[in-house]
């Protein structure tokens, strides 16, 4: 139940908001996930991870994994997508916003949500191409991957990182997986991480900060 203080906090945030023309972030350094779709064996520790990190009870998901499966025998395949939120550099959640709960951190380019201004509206949650948005049912609020900015900040990687047991999902500047020479295990030489897969909305919609080491039936064709 939200009281009085707090119906007045949120009718300031939302006087305030209509003021206020929505400029991207440009943060001093982007950070963002790489994930190799082949190597993935759809363990779902990142999930679980992920929701003891947060407290989530059963339904909200931050962190998803998706399989995919396809093909006419003897020619069939499978592999695994791994998403979350994707700290996206134009964020389409940032300005449907009515209180301004999301914001996007300057200095690693985190997208973040202020949960003391949320009001539950899930515009955010409609807004989004990627479901990263998840609605909590029993805080009438919308949450989300921060990437563990917390971890982050004391040097750490994220918890789905970290319970990662086949190290295909990495976090890092965003710049350096697509250049392909960030130092991790979840990118091998020779090979080439891409902005999208099949199915994965078209990342010129928000330019979202994840790159994948795409499956040869999931790549997008150019």
């Amino acid at each position: 139940m939200v009281d009085e203080n707090d119906k007045t906090t949120i009718k300031e945030a939302i006087k305030r908001r209509k003021r206020e023309v929505y400029k991207p972030v440009v943060p001093e350094m982007q950070l963002g996930f790489v994930h190799h779709n082949v190597d993935c064996i759809g363990c779902r520790a990142c999930e679980i991870a992920c929701k003891d990190k947060n407290g989530l009870s059963a339904g909200p998901r931050f962190r998803r994994v998706q399989y995919v499966e396809g093909g006419i025998y003897p020619d069939v395949y499978a592999y695994k997508v791994n998403v979350s939120c994707n700290h996206c550099a134009e964020p389409a959640c940032l300005p449907a916003c009515p209180t301004g709960a999301i914001w996007k951190r300057a200095d690693n380019g985190i997208v973040d949500i202020d949960s003391t201004l949320c009001i539950g509206c899930r515009r955010c949650e409609a807004t989004c191409p990627y479901g990263a948005p998840q609605f909590i049912p029993d805080q009438n609020i919308v949450s989300k991957c921060n990437l563990c900015v917390d971890e982050i900040e004391a040097g750490r990687k994220p918890y789905c990182v970290m319970a990662c047991m086949m190290r295909v999902l990495d976090v890092g500047p965003i710049d350096l997986l697509r250049a392909n020479v960030q130092e991790t295990k979840a990118i091998g030489p020779g090979e080439e991480p891409v902005r999208a897969v099949k199915n994965f909305a078209n990342p010129e919609l928000t330019n979202p900060s994840i790159v994948f080491v795409a499956h040869s039936k999931g790549k997008v064709e150019s």
